[in-house]
């Protein structure tokens, strides 16, 4: 079978990755891809948004299955557009697409079928926004601001006081920082406690939990500076009792497939619960329809299943007949990143010690945002430039090895946080 992956940062070089390793894969392809990623696939460069070129491309190469990794084209309507050219896509439709496309969608999708998750409110004017803030009515609580629409990860703001708030709003509805995902803003809540990621294939149907990791958003150690697309990940969590999984799948999971079937969504693919482990439970802080990146590089090594086999069952509706086998150990992510990310950053810095790290067999390096011209060396291309996966019997032996290899691969102003997995330790 041809494989097809849509893409082109680090989650869709670990989707290839997987892909590649694949007994029922021939050849692996990704459009567009990147430069480590041009190392297992062959990249075509084809726009996730050029509709006609992608079924005229699957149609020519014969390809049996399309792996979606980023959630802008899936809010687009990719997967539906490409299932009724007649060909499998591991991918939830646009409808059900709207639960990452949309703050509010999703909110009220969780009020509707009972899912745990903080209080809010969504405003679609500015003067809506800012006038229940400014009154009497707004509950000293409500202090995360979330843009409705799709921002990198980067559209929610959790604000300290009224006026933090009031200038959250106004940079998103006035200033538009974020364009027009910030037209519309959600006001939740803050909740208290750690997060956790749960991320789940399903089709609707049948639901195959993966293994829990967590997520590093803020930019520095302790959790402090700005949000990102993610710093790091580990998994699995040890701090996820018995007890509050039995939570999580009764009171999230199986609501959450009741909703799909109710609302009648269609949904083939990775279903991404972003959870809140508070004292009152677990509650739901965001859906993402998508793998999280980089929870996916924990995430794949940790599976010894045919991935081809699990993303071809899901998007051809017969999840329950496939089968889910985990290996032992843990596997821990450090994302390495250009000097002033989140913010600006500069591109083109030489990056050395790829071929050092590549011969150790308990890391993985996964390319985020790198770019290579022939044999010359690989250099940066994005703010977040590599995801370094260190796997290990342990999660200390798992930590212990991505830092070494870390420790070994530089470019100029290269950051990352040191602190990644800390929390699984202290356990």
């Amino acid at each position: 079978m041809n494989v097809l992956v849509i893409g082109s940062g680090g989650r869709e070089h670990a989707l290839v990755w997987a892909l590649h390793r694949s007994p029922t894969v021939r050849h692996v392809y990704c459009a567009p891809g990147n430069a480590g990623i041009a190392g297992l696939a062959e990249c075509v460069d084809v726009s996730p948004g050029d509709v006609p070129a992608l079924i005229n491309f699957i149609q020519l190469k014969a390809v049996g299955l399309t792996v979606i990794g980023p959630e802008v084209p899936l809010v687009a309507g990719l997967a539906d557009e490409l299932r009724a050219a007649g060909h499998p896509v591991f991918g939830p439709g646009r409808a059900a697409a709207q639960l990452e496309g949309s703050k509010t969608f999703a909110k009220e999708f969780m009020a509707r079928h009972g899912i745990p998750t903080a209080g809010f409110r969504s405003f679609t004017t500015p003067a809506e926004a800012l006038g229940f803030v400014q009154s009497d009515r707004w509950p000293e609580s409500y202090r995360v601001v979330k843009a409705d629409g799709l921002a990198a990860g980067k559209g929610v703001v959790v604000c300290h006081s009224r006026e933090e708030v009031q200038a959250a709003m106004e940079r998103m509805m006035v200033n538009r920082a974020f364009g027009p995902a910030g037209e519309h803003v959600v006001l939740e809540e803050v909740l208290e406690g750690e997060e956790l990621s749960v991320m789940v294939l399903t089709d609707g149907e049948t639901l195959l939990p993966l293994p829990t990791t967590q997520d590093h958003k803020r930019v520095f150690d302790g959790d402090e500076g700005p949000n990102t697309g993610g710093m790091g990940a580990y998994g699995p969590v040890p701090q996820v009792s018995k007890e509050l999984w039995d939570r999580i799948e009764k009171e999230i999971l199986g609501r959450f497939r009741d909703g799909l079937r109710r609302e009648n969504l269609d949904y083939r693919g990775v279903i991404y619960v972003g959870i809140m482990m508070t004292p009152a439970g677990p509650k739901v802080l965001e859906f993402n329809v998508r793998f999280g990146d980089p929870e996916t590089q924990v995430l794949l090594p940790l599976v010894s299943s045919d991935w081809a086999k699990l993303f071809l069952a899901a998007a051809e509706a017969r999840l329950k007949d496939a089968t889910l086998r985990l290996r032992k150990g843990t596997a821990v992510t450090v994302v390495m990143a250009s000097g002033g990310y989140p913010g600006d950053y500069e591109k083109g810095k030489a990056i050395e010690g790829l071929d050092v790290v590549a011969k150790n067999k308990n890391v993985i390096v996964f390319h985020s945002g790198t770019e290579r011209m022939g044999s010359e060396p690989y250099k940066t291309a994005g703010g977040r430039v590599l995801a370094v996966t260190g796997l290990g019997d342990t999660l200390a032996i798992a930590r212990e090895n991505a830092y070494a290899a870390v420790q070994k691969i530089t470019f100029e102003g290269a950051h990352y946080r040191k602190d990644i997995a800390v929390k699984g330790l202290q356990d």
